[in-house]
């Protein structure tokens, strides 16, 4: 699988919940893995929304979201969170920005979410860096 996402915002985002651990490259592609899955799923679920309502142009409301934030204030990029977006949807939908923006935030609040949970693993496995498997165990105990 290609990962749309650029691994140095989801490094930044693990650094921000980490405290004093270390973060590893393995475990800033493992998260871009998951979030970039999560955001597929997430765009497939909006889509049907959308189809529903009769619309080809996903908006922000597809995605469970009523005020959506300011893009300066996500470490997101919104272009790779767009074409996260359109990676198992038809062609013929349209993404607004309103729309971009909102995942954008969904998925950097599911990111802190497992970073926070990551740094948890990393300490009590006594380690000072977290790695790929402790974004997999996440997963394997959460979801």
């Amino acid at each position: 699988m290609n990962v749309e996402l650029p691994f140095a915002p989801v490094d930044t985002i693990i650094r921000r919940n980490a405290g004093d651990l270390r973060v590893s490259a393995d475990a800033s592609k493992e998260l871009a893995t998951r979030i970039q899955e999560h955001g597929s799923e997430l765009a497939i679920g909006a889509a049907e929304r959308a189809t529903e309502d009769g619309r080809k142009t996903l908006m922000a409301a597809d995605f469970g979201v009523e005020t959506v934030v300011d893009k300066d204030d996500l470490e997101l990029p919104v272009a790779p969170v767009d074409r996260i977006a359109r990676l198992d949807i038809d062609d013929r939908y349209r993404v607004s920005m309103d729309a971009r923006i909102a995942l954008a935030d969904i998925l950097e609040d599911y990111a802190d979410n497992v970073a926070r949970a990551a740094a948890i693993l990393a300490h009590h496995a006594d380690r000072r860096t977290i790695i790929d498997d402790d974004i997999e165990t996440y997963f394997s105990l959460f979801e």
